[in-house]
């Protein structure tokens, strides 16, 4: 894996001790990207779901059972391993901010990027979409519904990146260094508990990048060498333990 560094690195730092696990960044996340309805949703072979809340749980009797629940959307890793797997570079991380791209018109469908990812967080389009009645006037005008026979990913809402920029060069600001509020993906904006912070890992000035240097914050399968943009914070001992997927036999 070829490991990429940007000035700007976009990233998110998700606490797990204030997720309550209510869906609503699936939700934005789906409607913010045009993800279509599941004719059957009970299907988990074939669902879409850009964004997807984990449960956790610390496997011990009631009173010191304790759940957490853990949202997981791509990672844009820093050294991704479903870009060098790509036979027609459908996927790519070259663009500055360090966003992990998804190009749909180029993909053939292969799915070796989801073989590779080790997240999970790719997801094949095995039908066209379907939009419900009257839905179709609600649909983002900026996002073009995918095809069936595709891959699709979070992509941190990349036009909102798009649209920053653009405003960033009509108001004469830098369009690397624009306010972190010109550009938030939907499932920060909608988090009703403000568990998702979203901003520029590199810079200073941006909430992330203090919160990223706590001792509770911690990355999914760091071990992998994958360096993941997105990071996760918990105060609690045993959700950092699994955030990095140790086994069961293995000593705390």
């Amino acid at each position: 894996m070829t490991h990429h560094e940007f000035k700007v690195k976009w990233g998110m730092v998700i606490d797990l001790d204030k997720c309550t696990g209510c869906g609503a960044c699936m939700v934005a996340c789906q409607v913010e990207n045009n993800v279509a309805p599941m004719n059957d949703a009970s299907n988990k072979l074939r669902t879409l779901t850009w964004m997807l809340v984990y449960e956790l749980s610390n496997h011990k009797d009631f009173p010191e059972h304790e759940t957490a629940f853990l949202p997981r959307p791509c990672m844009q890793c820093g050294a991704p391993s479903c870009v060098p797997v790509c036979p027609v570079v459908a996927t790519d991380k070259n663009e500055e901010g360090g966003i992990v791209s998804q190009i749909y018109p180029r993909c053939i469908g292969c799915r070796y990027c989801m073989a590779a990812c080790p997240y999970h967080a790719r997801y094949f389009n095995w039908l066209d979409p379907v939009f419900p009645k009257g839905m179709d006037k609600t649909l983002t005008p900026e996002v073009s519904p995918r095809p069936r026979g595709v891959v699709e990913k979070c992509s941190f809402c990349h036009t909102r990146l798009n649209n920053a920029r653009q405003r960033a060069r009509a108001e004469d600001v830098d369009p690397l260094d624009f306010p972190v509020e010109w550009y938030q993906p939907a499932c920060a904006e909608a988090c009703p508990t403000g568990a998702i912070t979203f901003g520029d890992l590199n810079n200073p000035k941006h909430e992330v990048n203090r919160l990223i240097k706590s001792p509770y914050a911690f990355r999914l399968l760091e071990r992998l060498g994958t360096d993941p943009q997105v990071y996760y914070m918990s105060r609690r001992d045993w959700v950092r333990y699994q955030g990095d997927n140790h086994l069961a036999h293995e000593k705390h």
